[in-house]
């Protein structure tokens, strides 16, 4: 509130620096500085201000300013018509005039402030007696269009609590209700404008997009706007220049220089109509053609500069536009301008000067230029005066008129007929925000908490006809009171893009990575340019773009795309693949042989060469050799628990048993060649109780360490996962390593002094020493299993077991063929030295 004495100075300076009287009221004004172009009595006045002029432009010779915007006129008479519409409504302040006093702000800041001025200053001192029963200044004012002007209006007219409400002022620093309290609008803030614009973009694929900005406080709060809500949508800002009518030509080169050097295809246009008329010219002269462009409801939609894009440099151009609105009886009201006339003769004469090419002559004129008559027909003309694309923004302005008309009844407690023995209180803003109404045409009308109206644009797009004419096709809505998802929506079937395509344009600084890849954002640059690098193995990407790679789950893998987790191949070894399928034959016709030796001893059992080998180790030995071989089966197929447990200790219990039988063998022989030296009776120290004995305990030693291992730390099913990163080996853990080497080592044991006993006794003198058969047993046995200790060791997976079976087999056979195959091929086909007389006299001629 201390800026409200700074106020009251400067209009005191005001005053006495300018008076001036305008006549045609009944309270003059002291001090007015300007006069109303547009006035009307009435019992509650309300101010518009309007840019008739454009002060920047040079004059001419014909006039002292160039000829006004035309849809200045326009705007001011959609608020007279509102006006009068309100003053015809019995049901809306009835007993109530409404009158207006529409100024001049000729686009500029400082006579915006003026006007704004003389409006706030109200009827307080009056020139002449008569009393005053009107409000001691305006209850309202409509304006203005530029966001500039409105914003140093609002600024200064804040203190004194008077509403400003602007039909086209879409800055969103507007919406600071600190910075400028009064103020409210009937067109969408450029928030929604920015956010709709980036969402736009998203959705047609466009990550790196340049930015052309006007350099005001529109044009670089509606793009600091855009920019933040393209960083939420990934989108990246190649350039972003500003721009400004009365940029010199260095700069302006430096902006061409700028885009030429781009890579996007798609320029968002932050501007004003008259930066894009100056731009037109520019890029058509630097042959900039074939980009897309995204406007805004500034530029847009406007029909003379469709007119003056002769070129298409704007061909294909799509954006937002305030929706299509229809105001009964308004179009006949505007191409009727006896209203102005008589309201503003002075403004009338310059319209329609300016609108039939003609001049109301004065006596000392040049007869050059046509004579005006008064009688031409505006709707005989095709001039843009009656072209009505505009209307969303006269709308703008009803509404606006229509906001104030239903605050004041609210406020005169009108009923039948409103109070006019007290002047109103003054409107304030809450009041007008509270205000919630239905046009006739069915709209409903009201203002968030920062005096912005409900956002929603028409998705416009440029085309042209088959006559060359350009056209505005409406292709797409935007509601920002829908869920966030659903507030755009785009018929893209209708959309004509730049050169005249149907294709969607593609504007992005790096391809979008497929699936299987993720972004890499390169050095330097910005997020929307990066490098697509695969996923490593066992990380997927499954959707485009994506910016990290997802691990899989543990028995998952990736797949080759690198897109789909898929599950790991299980792998053991298993009956149906072809090295099962051969390890289980190989068993099984190993079992097969053993027992037909088996089978052979036991029918052969009281010959000379059976009984001379000790029967019952053999029988014994060939019992645990087709043990041997079919445990090796446990081997094959899916671990579980119990073939885990089985595996190893079936394979340790058996092979001592063998072992146990081979060494029980050996010493046989050994004992037995002491046996035939004079005196020596150590047999019955080794006779068959002693045998069996030594078998049980050997084998007993081995039963007690596997028993041990199972109880400290058992072997178990378990999934390797580190050996192969896509597959998944399903192998007995060993549990305790420990027993496993300790079962391993003790039949290493056995079978090393096995060796050796059966070494020193190969070359005893008897026709049937095993031994030295014994000894090739042993030595194939201990190089087989000397040399699966590195293989097992170092083979991977499956075939780890299949080395343990490969040794199992080996060394069985390596038993089978050595001790047994000698003795079968004498009883079979040498049945003739199977007789007691060969062995006696083959021992008596040694």
């Amino acid at each position: 509130m201390w800026m409200e004495p700074v106020f009251a100075l400067l209009h005191l300076v005001m005053t006495i620096i300018i008076f001036s009287k305008c006549n045609g009221t009944d309270c003059t004004l002291l001090g007015e500085s300007v006069c109303p172009q547009i006035s009307k009595d009435g019992d509650v006045i309300i101010g518009g201000i309007f840019s008739f002029h454009s002060s920047w432009e040079i004059t001419d010779l014909s006039y002292l300013v160039k000829p006004p915007p035309l849809k200045s006129i326009q705007f001011s008479q959609s608020l007279m018509f509102a006006i009068e519409e309100i003053n015809n409504n019995s049901s809306l302040l009835p007993g109530v005039s409404l009158g207006y006093k529409i100024y001049d702000a000729c686009t500029s800041k400082a006579v915006g402030v003026q006007v704004a001025m003389a409006l706030v200053n109200g009827n307080e001192n009056s020139v002449s007696n008569k009393p005053c029963t009107k409000p001691a200044q305006v209850q309202a004012i409509i304006g203005e269009s530029f966001s500039s002007v409105s914003m140093a209006v609002a600024m200064n007219i804040g203190p004194f609590s008077i509403p400003l409400i602007s039909h086209g002022a879409t800055c969103e620093c507007l919406s600071d209700k600190k910075k400028y309290p009064s103020f409210l609008r009937t067109i969408p803030s450029d928030y929604h404008q920015s956010r709709a614009l980036a969402e736009m973009v998203r959705h047609f694929g466009w990550t790196w997009v340049g930015a052309i900005r006007r350099d005001d406080d529109y044009g670089n709060s509606g793009m600091a706007a855009f920019t933040q809500a393209a960083q939420q949508w990934d989108i990246c800002l190649e350039y972003s220049l500003p721009f400004f009518k009365t940029y010199s030509q260095e700069k302006v080169l430096r902006i061409i220089e700028q885009i030429k050097s781009s890579t996007s295809r798609v320029i968002v246009g932050f501007v004003d109509p008259s930066d894009i008329e100056i731009l037109l010219d520019v890029f058509l002269e630097h042959n900039i053609t074939g980009y897309q462009w995204v406007g805004t409801e500034a530029w847009i939609l406007n029909p003379l500069l469709a007119t003056l894009d002769k070129h298409n440099i704007l061909q294909g151009a799509i954006g937002l536009a305030v929706p299509k609105a229809k105001v009964t009886g308004l179009k006949d009201f505007i191409l009727d301008l006896n209203q102005v006339k008589s309201a503003g003769s002075a403004i009338f004469t310059k319209y329609w000067e300016t609108i039939f090419h003609c001049k109301y002559k004065a006596k000392n004129d040049s007869e050059d230029s046509p004579s005006c008559t008064g009688e031409e027909e505006l709707s005989e003309m095709n001039n843009i005066f009656s072209d009505m694309s505009l209307m969303p923004y006269f709308n703008n302005v009803y509404k606006g008129v229509y906001a104030i008309a239903h605050t004041l009844h609210d406020l005169l407690g009108c009923k039948e007929t409103c109070s006019t023995k007290k002047q109103p209180d003054p409107l304030t803003v809450k009041q007008l925000r509270m205000v919630r109404f239905k046009t006739k045409e069915g709209e409903e009308i009201y203002f968030d908490k920062n005096g912005d109206p409900a956002a929603r644009y028409e998705v416009i797009n440029w085309q042209t006809s088959k006559e060359r004419q350009h056209e505005f096709v409406t292709v797409g809505l935007y509601d920002s009171t829908f869920p966030v998802n659903s507030r755009l929506t785009l018929n893209l079937s209708s959309i004509v893009w730049a050169q005249n395509t149907n294709k969607v344009p593609i504007s992005v600084c790096s391809e979008s990575c497929p699936t299987g890849t993720r972004k890499a954002v390169q050095k330097g640059k910005p997020v929307c340019c990066f490098d697509c690098i695969p996923c490593a193995e066992g990380e997927i990407s499954n959707i485009t773009d994506s910016i990290k790679c997802e691990q899989c789950y543990q028995d998952y893998w990736s797949n080759t795309h690198r897109n789909e987790c898929i599950k790991k191949e299980i792998e053991y070894l298993s009956y149906e693949e072809t090295m099962g399928i051969l390890l289980t034959a190989v068993s099984i016709v190993g079992a097969f042989m053993t027992l037909i030796i088996l089978i052979i001893f036991f029918k052969y059992k009281n010959t000379p060469i059976v009984k001379a080998h000790n029967s019952e180790l053999s029988f014994l030995l060939l019992f645990s050799l087709t043990l041997c071989f079919l445990c090796s089966l446990t081997f094959i197929g899916q671990p579980s628990e119990w073939s885990c447990m089985l595996r190893h200790t079936a394979f340790g219990i058996n092979f001592v048993l063998c072992i146990s039988c081979v060494l029980g063998k050996t010493i046989v022989v050994l004992m037995a060649f002491r046996a035939t030296l004079p005196g020596s009776n150590v047999m019955k120290w080794f006779g068959p109780p002693q045998q069996r004995l030594s078998v049980l305990a050997f084998t007993l030693i081995q039963v007690l360490i596997c028993v041990l291992w199972l109880i400290i730390s058992p072997p178990f099913p378990f999934k390797n996962q580190k050996l192969y990163k896509d597959k998944i080996i399903l192998e007995c853990h060993l549990g305790s390593s420990i027993g496993f080497w300790a079962v391993l080592g003790y039949i290493g044991l056995l079978a090393s002094l096995c060796f050796l006993l059966a070494f020193l006794a190969r070359k005893l003198p008897d026709n049937f020493n095993e031994a030295k058969f014994i000894t090739f047993s042993m030595l194939i046995f201990c190089a087989v299993w000397i040399t699966f200790i590195p293989s097992y060791v170092s083979s991977p997976g499956k075939f780890t077991v299949a080395v343990e079976i490969f040794a199992i087999l080996a060394s069985s056979f390596g038993l089978l063929f050595c001790i047994f195959l000698p003795k079968c091929y004498i009883i079979i086909l040498k049945p003739e030295k199977n007789t007691k007389k060969q062995l006696i006299g083959k021992i008596q001629n040694k």
